[in-house]
């Protein structure tokens, strides 16, 4: 969230639009990390899953994924 908020052109591609799926995956992982940050761990397993260090590692990497690619 900090890098976000420090260096917003991380989250455009190369004509300086909004990269829209890297910022959602962005989003999705700084979600999960805020969730799973303070100790709430939800009871039932599909937020569960959502909100898991897991969800957000894989919406870290999809990030990095797509911000390659472009």
């Amino acid at each position: 969230m900090l890098v976000g908020t420090l260096y917003p052109p991380l989250l455009t591609d190369a004509e300086g639009q909004v990269d829209h799926g890297s910022t959602l995956a962005l989003l999705s992982a700084m979600s999960a990390g805020f969730v799973r940050g303070v100790g709430f761990a939800p009871h039932a397993p599909p937020w569960r899953w959502l909100f898991s260090g897991w969800a957000c590692a894989a919406a870290l990497s999809l990030a990095g994924a797509i911000k390659l690619l472009h």
